[in-house]
């Protein structure tokens, strides 16, 4: 099952994906697993047997506490897929359990490609102004990919603010098996992308 439209997709289009979607296409022993650090997914050997790449973007996009606010309200607004040929609905909610339609245009056509939140993550300590956002979203039945994707605002203890992509994924459908090299390119130019999304809307008035 492939979800296919030959113009941009029609808010109907997106939800009858997500009505269809089914459930998770990833095993649940991997369920929230983005929520961890690099060094620790790079570590499970079982994620690397089962055939899942790891894909990994941190990019500085300024510095302050407005900045990290701003960031944050990037990410609950989709402005990271903020770009002509990638979008979400800007009014989906993220909240765990909430599913959302990616539309990607690819060629002619445009994919729509459905997941499912998996957690939200938000930490803040006003004693070192470290404080963190970020979400996972899991792929579900309908999707290309098998895996999840976390993306993340933080701020060190420099208040500098950094946006994050973690990622593992694999192959779910005959097309991303034939054309996987072609994806995982897909996946980096989507980071550069989203993380100049990102930078514009936090350095905008």
């Amino acid at each position: 099952m492939v979800f296919l439209s030959w113009t941009r997709p029609s808010p109907k289009e997106q939800k009858d994906c997500i009505n269809k979607s089914g459930t998770f296409n990833y095993d649940v022993k991997y369920r929230g697993a983005t929520a961890k650090p690099l060094s620790l997914l790079k570590e499970d050997k079982e994620l690397s047997k089962d055939g899942f790449v790891i894909n990994y973007s941190k990019i500085m996009v300024g510095s302050g506490s407005d900045t990290y606010e701003k960031g944050k309200t990037a990410l609950k607004t989709w402005r990271h897929f903020g770009l002509s040929w990638a979008f979400v609905d800007p009014k989906t909610p993220i909240e765990n359990g909430m599913k959302f339609c990616v539309c990607v245009k690819e060629f002619f056509p445009w994919l729509r490609m459905p997941l499912q939140v998996v957690y939200v993550n938000e930490t803040k300590s006003r004693k070192t102004n470290v404080a963190s956002f970020g979400f996972g979203g899991g792929t579900l039945s309908g999707h290309l990919l098998s895996g999840e994707e976390r993306f993340a605002i933080e701020m060190d203890g420099d208040k500098r603010v950094w946006y994050e992509i973690l990622s593992f994924s694999k192959p779910a459908h005959a097309l991303s098996v034939i054309g996987y090299p072609y994806v995982f390119f897909r996946q980096k130019y989507f980071a550069h992308q989203s993380s100049e999304a990102v930078k514009k809307f936090v350095s905008s008035n």
